[in-house]
């Protein structure tokens, strides 16, 4: 049975892991029969965002306590994580992912990881072990992998470019398709970067955890 390490980033798009992204993941993971094994860093969120209005709000909130209100608790410190003890690494979406797992959001090119996160990842790349990102979280793969990587975040021109600039081939790509980059055990899927609803989102997740688990073998 395969372990998948799935990293989260707090919960609610506008700060934390996309829920819908995360959801879609551990249910695709279940259903291929793989454990999903949860992580998310042990420190403040970079902000608090008000769901409703999308305003920003004066308080502060724990990464790793909103990251337990989406798998019910089940959720461990991130600098526990080792890559020897799983098979593959998903990495949701969500601004979480470009705020409290590096700062993409804030420093575009010039982005800082995470440092249990490069950690990890690198270690897992080290490894040959596959990972794959969703949504906005491929951008920070550049900065991980210092390979020529293939990745994608969608058709976002913007964000293209600053991949780009980070050195990473940015491949257009639709909301129901991957991208695989085989030399480097890579998935990567847009989610919502482009999805216009659950359904939409789930037809690229589901490709991705399929594809991941594949390269597993």
């Amino acid at each position: 049975m395969k372990k998948v390490g799935v990293v989260l980033s707090g919960c609610g798009v506008y700060d934390g892991s996309e829920i819908h992204e995360t959801v879609i993941t551990l249910l695709a993971l279940a259903r291929a029969g793989a454990i999903a094994v949860c992580y998310a860093p042990d420190k403040a969120q970079a902000d608090v965002i008000n769901h409703l209005t999308g305003e920003a709000m004066p308080e502060t909130r724990n990464v790793l306590v909103e990251s337990a209100r989406l798998v019910r608790g089940d959720v461990h410190p991130l600098n526990t994580a080792r890559a020897e003890d799983l098979d593959a690494l998903i990495v949701p979406g969500g601004f979480g992912a470009a705020k409290n797992l590096c700062s993409f959001a804030r420093d575009g090119s010039e982005t800082q990881i995470d440092g249990d996160l490069l950690r990890l990842s690198q270690a897992m790349h080290q490894a040959g072990k596959p990972q794959g990102f969703l949504c906005i979280a491929p951008a920070m793969l550049p900065k991980i992998i210092p390979a020529p990587l293939r990745l994608t975040i969608g058709t976002d021109i913007d964000t293209a470019d600053l991949i780009e600039e980070m050195g990473g081939e940015h491949v257009p790509c639709p909301v129901e398709d991957i991208v695989v980059d085989e030399d480097n055990r890579l998935v990567t899927t847009p989610a919502y970067m482009l999805a216009e609803n659950i359904a939409q989102a789930a037809q690229g997740i589901e490709k991705l955890v399929d594809r991941v688990l594949d390269l597993c073998e």
